[in-house]
Parts: C-alpha cells; sequence; structure tokens
C-alpha cells in the first residue's frame, strides 16, 4: 500500500547547495568564484614575500621606491635626454607624455573606480627596514609601476639601447611595491599593463607630429 504521505515522483525543485559549497558551485557564481581564486593568490604571494627574510635588498629597494614617488628617476632621464635633438629628444618627450597619461588614468580613474584597500602589513609582518610611508589612495593599480612602464616602454622603443636597462628599472620599481608592502602583485601587474598601454598612446602621437626643421 502506498503511503499518502510520500512522494514517489522526484521534487522539481531545485536542492539548495551547502553553505560551504566550493568554488564554481551554485553556491558561488563562477566569474566570482575565478576573482575569489585570483586574489587567494594575490594575497599569498604578498604574504611570502613579506615572510622572506631579505636583509641586503631591504635597504636598496626602500630606496628605489621613494626614489621613484613622482616620477623622479623618469623625468630625470628625460631632462638628461631632452637637450639632445633628434631620437633623443622625441623619446624625452613620448616618455614624459606616457608618464603623463599613466598617472592621470591610474589615479583620476583606476583608483576612484576599484577602490581596492592597502595591504595590512601589520598582519603581514611586513619588515619595519622595508617599509615606507602607505599612501593614503587605493591600492589598485599601482601608479609607480604604470608610470616606470610607461617611460621604459615609450623611450625604449625610440632608443633601443636604453630599453633593458630602463626596462629592468621599472621591473625593479614594481617590485619595490611589494617588497616595501604597499601593494599586491596584482596591483603591480594591472600598472605595468595600464603603462604599457599609455606608452603605445604616447608613442602614437609623437609620432603624428612632423620634426621641426632647423632654422
Amino acid at each position: 500500500m502506498t503511503d499518502p504521505n510520500h512522494d514517489t515522483a522526484p521534487s522539481s525543485r531545485p536542492v539548495p547547495p551547502p553553505a560551504d559549497a566550493p568554488a564554481g558551485t551554485a553556491a558561488d557564481p563562477p566569474t566570482e568564484a575565478v576573482l575569489s581564486d585570483l586574489r587567494a593568490i594575490d594575497g599569498a604571494v604578498y604574504a611570502a614575500v613579506a615572510a622572506t627574510p631579505t636583509p641586503t635588498l631591504d635597504t636598496a629597494l626602500r630606496r628605489l621606491s621613494r626614489a621613484a614617488d613622482r616620477s623622479k628617476i623618469s623625468l630625470t632621464v628625460a631632462a638628461l635626454l631632452a637637450p639632445w635633438p633628434g631620437r633623443p629628444r622625441q623619446a624625452a618627450v613620448a616618455g614624459v607624455g606616457a608618464v603623463a597619461l599613466a598617472s592621470v588614468t591610474a589615479n583620476l580613474l583606476g583608483k576612484r573606480l576599484v577602490r581596492r584597500r592597502r595591504p595590512d602589513r601589520e598582519q603581514a609582518r611586513v619588515a619595519v627596514d622595508r617599509q615606507v610611508p602607505m599612501p593614503e589612495s587605493a591600492s589598485f593599480p599601482s601608479g609607480h609601476t604604470a608610470s616606470a612602464t610607461a617611460f621604459a616602454t615609450a623611450v625604449g622603443v625610440l632608443l633601443p639601447p636604453a630599453a633593458v636597462p630602463l626596462g629592468a628599472l621599472a621591473a625593479a620599481v614594481g617590485y619595490s611595491r611589494v617588497h616595501t608592502g604597499v601593494h599586491y602583485p596584482g596591483d603591480v601587474a594591472a600598472g605595468a599593463l595600464l603603462g604599457f598601454t599609455a606608452a603605445v598612446a604616447s608613442l602614437a602621437v609623437v609620432r603624428t607630429v612632423p620634426p621641426r626643421l632647423p632654422e
């Protein structure tokens, strides 16, 4: 005899996933799950850098990070190139234009749209000897990295011999921002991409301006 209180047909209502369902299930949309994983990796790399003792590098990277404030290194190089006519001067103009575009885009657009919090250096136990003042702006993207990459790319395209040293310097500046604890690696990667894009735009403008003939 069939129990009238027992349903023999399967229920058409979906079964809700458990509260601790793994990423990628119905409890967590795939896009959000991927972003969550990327944030976890980002935080793990940041923590690994913070936990790795590097007393020999700490002072040098701290000084490099401070020297890159307001693109002082890039503007100094541009000032050295500007007096020389031809490619050096064109590279200086393109580099400064790329820095300006990268800086404006990073600080007035990227940081205001994303509003990512800065890392917690105390929780990560970043060594005091490597720390620089924590900026008050949002963390994403890294403005220092964007500007350094923009300058290195723009100048390196017009002056190939300068591409490797300036590229290495930009990479060191980007890493120094993670090493000193003020940025996550993802902030630096985004800044580098932004800087490259700014350089492409600046080069496109500079190359369309006809050179001035000597009087």
